[in-house]
């Protein structure tokens, strides 16, 4: 059994072949955190806890005073009772007091998971996942805790969430619910987080620990393209190819905290969910809420290992079912190519062109809906202009399919404009205060996805279009982040909800229109990475990256990305130059080869390309479709980081071949003999270099390398493509 009861009858240790994860029951009360690392065969408490009389501390038993909750390593944390660290959990009595007393009950272990009620989860089999149940309780308010652990057996994965009950008579209001905490017994990390902002995604930030509460987190309604709902804490010499790595991440949508405390007594305590700012849940009597889905990784060979451990989580466990092992089309989008200026001539000599060089999917961006000429206007009226497109979409998408490929659509549908003739006939849809008038952004309002009858219209909106058979992706952006926030639909009481009811309310519609159109492509978008979360992924199988196409940023941000999602659910498009967002020119070759590291599409007018580009794009194309299963599929390694140059290397693998990209970025002077080692092929195989056709052995690839000739160009791609010939 991989959760087990050690022989002292009080420790709980979760095991498989890589990690173990130690727990033990202090006091017959008191839920404490020993082990969390490589297997251990068997805990018997070598790391006893110190007991030292502490000044200050305050002593639940009172003779004992070196016994103090202020020092104790705590799996979940306690209310007014010594315990002065980051908690995980608020609890407010009706009375407005916020002191709780909770003992450990009993534990429960299961085979397999189940799913979390309106939330995004982690699937897991039987055979796959073993749960352990923790339970506490408050006998004086009649409030019940449970932690849970899902360890998932093959993988170094636990997942953890918390859910609270209220069995007594009066209500409570929930104004922290955190979905983990851990206290583990070291401070001696490195902190690494991804931050950025909109077209900056993704950068990577490690620092040293130091005192105190380091903290990421988002009040914009939203996951946000500010913070990613992740961190990891490293040993200071992990680094992509060896070392420790404890990473954790959040499967949700919305406000986040993530946070570590490095505490007096040389221990750091890390907490994880909802953000407690602005957040109340009124619990009522017989109530029960249940906090998001939290991701606990670990790793001890490096952090190449830790994002494999990411990737192959997410793709079998949680991207939708029917994409997990479908290939992803390439596709043409029109929104830089045209903007809002299209029409069903300009589409249909773009789907020709399309066609002809081998695309697979002609995708009708923004602009082709009520009077909508440019962003201030017509969100929430989701009918086509006949003006721009005489035959409606239902006549666009059988063009399209009659040239041989498959049709996709645009939509926000958690906007709304206030000219919009939906705002006129519903103006207490949109999130907003009372007595205030709403805040715009972007000449947007949003839709009041908490109000469940905004929640039916947005589905009836969706299902009417999808339900003509004729759409076959879905690009679902959402441009602005929430403000002002309240609901008409909720008592001043509940208030404090709204947020989190929104991102319940978004996750609803999803799951509504996912199980009726199972085939159906989501494409996850806010301004690009503006809510690229793993809760969105459950939904959609892919997600837009960033707005921002330039090539050399792309190397960065989708790099930053690959530390947690597979580059398959990433989607990148070639754009022309020089590009919109940053005015750089760069290479046809160049911005194939970052979007192919990615899920590979083109964003630009074919009708202004020369005869030779279309021919290099076609090219691209038949490329890539035969290495499709490897980019797609295959197994992902950061070779290089990108440092003061842009230089970046990675790899794409699997049993039979291996693809490496190398970007020079900037071209510099005197540049050192480069050789770049490539890690992780086969050691006792030979490989083939299908341009030179030169035989070697993959220890040779490995720790010698290959070279990285001089180049004078700037944004210079390479390519070196492995055939396995034998081993």
């Amino acid at each position: 059994m991989p959760i087990f009861l050690e022989k002292d009858g009080k420790t709980l240790h979760l095991q498989n072949e890589i990690l173990s994860y130690v727990i033990s029951i202090e006091k017959e009360k008191y839920v404490t955190h020993r082990y969390w690392g490589r297997r251990l065969e068997s805990f018997n408490g070598s790391t006893q806890l110190q007991m030292i009389d502490r000044g200050f501390a305050t002593n639940p038993i009172p003779d004992e005073r070196v016994f103090s909750l202020n020092a104790l390593p705590l799996e979940t944390s306690t209310q007014q009772s010594g315990d002065h660290r980051i908690s995980n959990y608020t609890i407010r009595s009706h009375t407005n007091h916020t002191r709780t007393d909770f003992s450990y009950k009993k534990f429960e272990i299961q085979t397999g998971k189940k799913r979390i009620e309106g939330l995004p989860t982690l699937e897991g089999k039987d055979s796959e996942v073993t749960t352990l149940t923790i339970t506490l309780y408050d006998d004086i308010q009649k409030l019940e805790m449970k932690l849970f652990y899902h360890l998932y057996e093959q993988l170094p994965v636990i997942t953890r969430h918390v859910t609270f009950l209220n069995y007594g008579n009066q209500e409570v209001f929930l104004d922290n619910a955190g979905s983990l905490q851990v206290d583990i017994a070291s401070t001696t990390f490195d902190l690494l987080t991804l931050y950025g902002s909109h077209t900056n995604e993704a950068n990577i930030s490690r620092r040293r620990l130091h005192n105190g509460i380091q903290k990421i987190e988002s009040t914009r309604g939203v996951s946000s393209p500010q913070h990613q709902p992740f961190l990891a804490l490293l040993n200071p010499n992990t680094d992509e190819f060896s070392g420790e790595a404890r990473a954790f991440h959040l499967i949700y949508s919305g406000n986040f905290q993530a946070q570590v405390e490095v505490e007096q007594y040389g221990s750091s305590r890390v907490q994880l969910g909802i953000n407690a700012e602005g957040f109340s849940w009124k619990l009522s009597p017989g109530g029960k809420f249940e906090t998001p889905e939290a991701v606990m990784v670990y790793s001890n060979q490096g952090l190449n290992h830790m994002s494999n451990t990411f990737h192959k989580l997410y793709q079998e466990h949680l991207c939708p079912k029917p994409f997990r092992n479908r290939e992803r089309p390439i596709l043409l989008n029109t929104w830089e190519a045209n903007y809002f200026d299209i029409s069903e001539e300009k589409c249909e000599k773009l789907a020709e062109l399309a066609s002809q060089v081998g695309m697979e999917m002609f995708v009708l961006d923004d602009g082709w809906f009520g009077n909508r000429m440019d962003d201030t206007s017509s969100l929430g009226d989701w009918k086509e202009n006949k003006e721009k497109l005489p035959n409606g979409i239902a006549g666009l998408a059988e063009m399209v399919r009659n040239k041989g490929m498959k049709f996709g659509l645009w939509f926000e549908p958690e906007m709304i404009s206030r000219n919009s003739e939906l705002f006129k006939a519903n103006s207490d849809w949109v999130i907003h205060s009372p007595a205030y008038s709403p805040l715009e952004g972007r000449r947007q309002l949003v839709l009041d996805l908490s109000n469940r009858e905004v929640q039916d219209f947005l589905i009836n909106v969706l299902t009417e279009h999808l339900e003509t058979g004729k759409i076959d992706y879905i690009k679902w952006d959402m441009n602005r982040h929430l403000t002002d926030i309240g609901s008409a639909a909720f008592p001043k009481d509940q208030q404090g909800e709204i947020s989190h009811r929104y991102i319940l309310g978004l996750y609803r519609i999803l799951e509504k229109l996912v199980k009726q159109f199972p085939n159906v492509l989501f494409e996850n978008c806010s301004s690009g990475g503006g809510r690229f979360d793993p809760g969105m992924m459950y939904y959609m199988a892919q997600n837009w990256t960033s707005d921002n196409t330039d090539a050399l940023c792309r190397t960065k941000i989708q790099y930053g990305y690959s530390l947690l999602y597979p580059p398959i659910m990433m989607a990148a498009h070639v754009s022309p130059v020089p590009n919109h967002q940053v005015g750089r020119i760069t290479s046809l070759e160049t911005r194939g080869l970052v979007a192919m590291s990615a899920n590979f599409g083109y964003e630009l007018n074919l009708m202004d390309v020369s005869k030779e580009e279309l021919t290099e794009i076609e090219n691209q194309i038949s490329f890539y479709k035969q290495h499709r299963k490897l980019f797609q599929f295959g197994e992902f390694y950061r070779l290089k980081s990108p440092g003061e140059y842009f230089e970046t290397a990675w790899m794409f693998k699997n049993e039979e071949e291996a693809i490496v990209i190398y970007f020079n970025g900037v071209a510099r002077p005197a540049v050192p003999v480069n050789y770049l080692p490539v890690n992780y092929l086969d050691d006792y195989a030979t490989y083939k270099e299908m341009d030179t056709g030169r035989m070697y052995s993959g220890s040779e690839l490995n720790y010698a390398g290959v070279t990285i000739p001089r180049v004078k160009e700037d944004y210079k791609t390479l390519i070196y493509h492995f055939i396995k010939v034998n081993r």
